[in-house]
């Protein structure tokens, strides 16, 4: 009985010790190689792995969300009213709203006069929300359809806001996995320190 105790209690030990040792192993090589990946992606402004909201006509938008920062409006269910930005928290996941949801299409004309009052002709992408509600990239034309309306705002030529977006464009993954695409957050970091040269 006192061996078979033994043995329990020593494999059990064995194992955490193990597993203890794999997870300092894992969180040291995860360190050394890739920190910057490690801690989460992480800029002065937030993370380039999680889309932000961007409100004002100075910054460049990303896709709206069907969770997160935009909650659903108290006239309309279904959390894809990306209008409406109040910091209620929520988790990641798609509205699962069809193609033949009122409600899905009431939000999408919503947003489509939104960015017509903002003096942009959005792209699809601009008007529906991303799979995971979190999205923290668009791609080439996403931000170039925006180009007149931050030029407007900041006073900034269309022409280097157009190089800005060349420079922060990043190919799609091995050149053929996915398109291109730009990081938002880094976009408007980069638009940050166009504006003001001597901020990083």
């Amino acid at each position: 009985m006192l061996t078979y105790l033994r043995r329990a209690v020593v494999i059990a030990v064995v194992f955490l010790v193990l597993t203890f040792v794999y997870m300092f192993l894992g969180t040291g090589l995860s360190q050394a190689a890739f920190s910057h990946q490690a801690n989460g992606s992480l800029t002065a402004n937030g993370s380039t792995l999680i889309g932000q909201n961007w409100t004002s006509p100075n910054w460049f938008h990303g896709r709206p969300d069907a969770t997160g920062p935009y909650a659903p409006s108290s006239s309309q269910a279904g959390g894809d009213d990306p209008l409406v930005a109040n910091g209620v928290p929520g988790e990641s996941g798609a509205s699962n709203l069809g193609p033949r949801s009122k409600v899905l299409l009431a939000n999408t004309q919503q947003l489509i006069a939104y960015w017509h009052h903002l003096g942009v002709d959005p792209t699809p992408d601009l008007v529906t929300t991303s799979g995971s509600g979190y999205d923290p990239d668009i791609s080439p034309a996403d931000a170039m359809v925006q180009v007149p309306m931050v030029a407007r705002a900041t006073g900034l030529s269309e022409a280097a806001l157009g190089d800005l977006i060349k420079q922060h464009t990043h190919a799609a993954q091995w050149g053929f996995l996915g398109s291109d695409y730009v990081v938002v957050l880094q976009l408007n970091e980069a638009l940050a320190a166009l504006e003001h040269p001597g901020r990083q």
